[in-house]
């Protein structure tokens, strides 16, 4: 015990000097490793099981060296010199002369066109859909705006009249009436709906709009067409339209013995031709007096007379 350091532990394991005290003589001497004492129940010389090689595992397959930075295929970046900026730039500035020289030239013939009395109509109604050009707030005087807007709302009666007419017709047909009729019905919607309008609704707008005599003298004359033919339809006679294809007072009363719902339509169509036909004749009313009352009279008959003198020579 002498020789041992205090530090020493007597029961640590692995030394090669160390002798067991309880081991036999004949193997004293030889290395613990192969030492054949069983050391009891609590002692064995067994080696520790090394774990199975199995239960690591694998790496993962080394990552190509360009994985994350691929440099293989290089980007090309265009650097502007001072010579193409140059140009470019010229480019632009021949563009902005282009526009300016068009746009002056635009504002050049609109004013002259405005100096001359012709004015661009762009189409803007219906909003939804623009077929025709409207405007009279900005357009028309305001002491004579009101009068426009009956006639408008004419023109648009007399769109309603013709639709509803089909309409009646449509189910007269369908009660044994015949094709005939309905057919009749599609005619008058198609061609009354534009010919009110070319006729009578547009001469009657720029004749406000330009104080035109001559285009009050063109409303008035298909304008009287227009009341004649809704005073006809609310009428309806069997003698230049055939049949019932107009819903009239006198095919109403024929068709409500055959069919309540159909004579009560025809009945519905008699009432709105009735109120357009009166409706119309106001608007003529109003304006056969701001015509006399404008001398727009005397001015038609100059005109007329000049337009005369140079149809003559």
């Amino acid at each position: 015990m002498a020789g041992r350091s205090r530090y020493d532990n007597p029961f640590e394991e692995g030394g090669t000097d160390e002798v067991n005290p309880f081991a036999d003589k004949a193997t004293r001497g030889a290395p613990a490793s192969q030492s054949t004492y069983s050391g009891g129940s609590f002692y064995t010389t067994q080696s520790r099981p090394t774990p199975p090689s199995n239960t690591r595992l694998s790496p993962l397959p080394p990552e190509p060296a360009d994985f994350y930075n691929d440099f293989s295929s290089p980007v090309d970046i265009p650097m502007d010199t001072s010579k193409d900026m140059k140009t470019r730039e010229k480019e632009l500035l021949a563009k902005e002369a282009e526009l300016s020289r068009r746009e002056k030239d635009i504002k050049r013939r609109e004013e002259a066109a405005a100096r001359a009395g012709i004015v661009i109509e762009d189409k803007n109604w219906p909003p939804f859909f623009p077929i025709i050009h409207h405007d009279i707030n900005n357009e028309i005087p305001v002491h004579l705006q009101r009068t426009q807007y009956v006639a408008f709302a004419s023109l648009l009666g007399l769109v309603l009249c013709l639709f509803w007419n089909i309409v009646c017709v449509t189910a007269a047909w369908i009660k044994g009436e015949g094709p005939k009729i309905w057919f009749l019905a599609i005619i008058y919607f198609i061609l009354g709906c534009p010919g009110a309008y070319y006729l009578w609704y547009r001469p009657l707008y720029r004749a406000m709009r330009n104080d035109s005599a001559l285009r009050f003298g063109w409303f008035f004359l298909f304008y009287l067409v227009h009341i004649a033919f809704c005073v006809y339809a609310a009428v309806s006679p069997s003698i230049l339209f055939v049949g019932k294809s107009l819903t009239g007072i006198f095919p109403a009363i024929s068709l409500i013995g055959k069919s309540v719902i159909v004579g009560i339509f025809y009945f519905l169509g008699f009432a709105i031709f009735c109120l357009e036909s009166l409706l119309s004749m106001w608007v003529i009313q109003r304006v056969y007096h701001y015509f006399r009352g404008s001398g727009k009279d005397a001015q038609m008959k100059r005109e007329a007379a000049r337009g005369a003198a140079r149809a003559a020579f």
